[in-house]
């Protein structure tokens, strides 16, 4: 018996667990999708099915935890609403106090949003949303592109659409390639965008060998704009996941054009920010374990272990500030912690008045510790100054911590170097991080299959089309110029050094015979896709066939 449980236990020790990032995005999509565990997982996480059981668990000593710390998480303040909305008598009190509801981007709501939405004002009257279903991009935030197609139909009489049509961003060739592209999505308000700017310019589909041709090309192609006017500021390189842009950020690097890349690293979660927000929020509840647990560890010579001892002494106590301040630290952080302690002590006693005073005692304090922490202190030092004047416009530690958590900045400066070290910059971008932006020249990189669409989001037809919106979103980000990058092949990265081992890449199946003659053709790999001219690559191709001609 004991071999079979040794067995058991060697079993379970092999078996994959999601990461905590996953099960944190399992739960939250579950509450907001307003859909069974199960039927989360065998259609958003289907490698973690068999940990079902396991999963429902967790989730429930989650619930738990949060209750023990009196704490909410974004998921908590729309699932508390939804339920209050359930109560017949508080619904039609709340809906009474707003004459006119109006919705922004309702394309990207989820089942949730919409029905505290419904609940809100059931009749529909004095209800609108905005929207663009073609702009549906965020289903992995459990969006749903369903619930602006339904919404008329909520409705007796249902309720009236306006189509917005007309453009003022692109020119009309712009306009017809990314018409045609959205225009075979099987489900959506029909319109075809129209604009009265001037321009003839059509978009290019732009035929190379390899992600290095690829980055040359794209860098020649900016100077060359920038040699006629175009600002790097004006034009900007779009892609689906931000590793398909590392072979251009080292071409751009080794010619020294100067960049800026966003959609990775959001403001709040940034380590520096984190450490400092944590250290409000425990001042203000001390039963607030995560923020404990994580400030504890900012002590140098307190650990996991310490930290977690010291949650638990606080959690069993019915004056947890008292067990703070009583509690006796490792030898080497004994100094630190009483630094620690007299601050938590000064935010406990303080007053309305205090702030953002207060806000500034705590970045003081945690400086030296952002010394120690990380290798490059200054563009996160940037950050916490910005924090402080953020603060300013604030009444309250609360009322901070609140706008802050629900309207936060989007950009930390752990993102890039500061741009005001080069007056001009080339924007680089995922697609998702566009939205809502717009520049005069924008190029795609990648528009092949397995990119747009990615290989992870063909497993169904409703992610499919999410990826036909994208390239979508991506092309009428554009206001004169539009290149769309084809890479022919892809090198594969496990294998010895100098090896050519490759994949080679089809076009994105969105941009079929009859989209692709909106476009015309251009690079030294260019198919017969479209009926345009074939347009010459710049740069070191020509480069290359000048110096041979001079040499016979």
């Amino acid at each position: 018996m004991g071999w079979v449980r040794e067995r058991q236990g060697l079993a379970a020790r092999e078996k994959r667990f999601p990461l905590k990032g996953t099960c944190l995005s399992i739960y939250s999509r579950a509450v907001n999708s307003r859909l069974p565990l199960g039927e989360v997982l065998r259609d958003a996480f289907p490698w973690c099915a068999a940990e079902a059981e396991a999963l429902a668990g967790l989730f429930r000593a989650y619930e738990r935890a949060k209750a023990d710390q009196q704490a909410l998480d974004f998921d908590d303040l729309l699932l508390y609403w939804a339920e209050m909305m359930q109560e017949p008598e508080l619904a039609a009190w709340l809906g009474e106090r707003f004459t006119h509801v109006l919705v922004d981007e309702y394309q990207d709501t989820n089942r949730l949003q919409a029905a505290i939405l419904l609940a809100l004002k059931p009749q529909g009257r004095g209800l609108t949303v905005v929207g663009d279903d073609a702009q549906a991009i965020y289903a992995f935030r459990a969006a749903e592109v369903r619930n602006i197609l339904d919404f008329p139909g909520h409705f007796s009489p249902p309720a009236r659409v306006l189509t917005l049509a007309r453009n003022y961003r692109s020119t009309q060739p712009l306009l017809d390639a990314a018409n045609a592209v959205i225009a075979l999505a099987p489900e959506r308000f029909t319109k075809a965008l129209w604009t009265d700017a001037t321009g003839s310019e059509r978009p290019r589909l732009v035929a190379v060998g390899d992600e290095m041709d690829q980055a040359r090309w794209v860098a020649a192609d900016v100077l060359a704009r920038r040699e006629e006017g175009l600002r790097l500021k004006s034009q900007a390189v779009l892609f689906r996941s931000s590793s398909h842009a590392a072979a251009l950020e080292l071409e751009l690097a080794r010619r020294r054009i100067p960049f800026v890349k966003y959609g990775g690293l959001k403001f709040l979660e940034a380590a520096h920010v984190k450490d400092i927000l944590s250290l409000l929020r425990w001042a203000s509840n001390p039963r607030h374990r995560l923020a404990g647990f994580r400030v504890a560890q900012l002590i140098a010579g307190i650990g996991p272990a310490n930290a977690r001892r010291l949650q638990d002494a606080m959690d069993a106590a019915p004056d947890p500030a008292a067990v703070r301040r009583a509690y006796v630290p490792p030898a080497g952080a004994q100094a630190d912690w009483a630094a620690l302690g007299v601050l938590l002590d000064r935010l406990d006693d303080a007053v309305a008045s205090d702030w953002p005073a207060e806000l500034q005692a705590v970045v003081d304090w945690y400086l030296p510790q952002l010394e120690r922490l990380h290798d490059h202190p200054e563009p996160r030092r940037a950050d916490l100054l910005q924090l402080v004047r953020l603060a300013a416009g604030h009444a309250s530690r609360e009322r901070f911590l609140t706008e802050l958590t629900l309207d936060p900045p989007q950009a930390t400066s752990d993102e890039a170097g500061d741009p005001s070290l080069d007056e001009d910059y080339l924007i680089l971008s995922t697609i998702h991080a566009a939205k809502g932006q717009e520049w005069q020249a924008v190029t795609v990189l990648n528009v092949v299959d397995g990119c747009i669409p990615g290989d992870l989001a063909t497993a169904t037809p409703v992610q499919l089309e999410e990826e036909r919106r994208l390239l979508y979103v991506a092309m009428t980000r554009a206001r004169r110029h539009l290149s769309l990058m084809v890479p022919q092949r892809f090198h594969v990265t496990q294998q010895r050094r100098f090896g050519d081992r490759h994949l080679y890449a089809g076009l994105s199946r969105f941009i079929p015979p009859e989209v692709a003659m909106h476009f015309d053709t251009a690079g030294p790999s260019a198919p017969t896709w479209a009926s345009g001219p074939l347009t010459p690559p710049p740069g070191p191709i020509l480069d290359l066939a000048r110096r041979l001609r001079e040499r016979w």
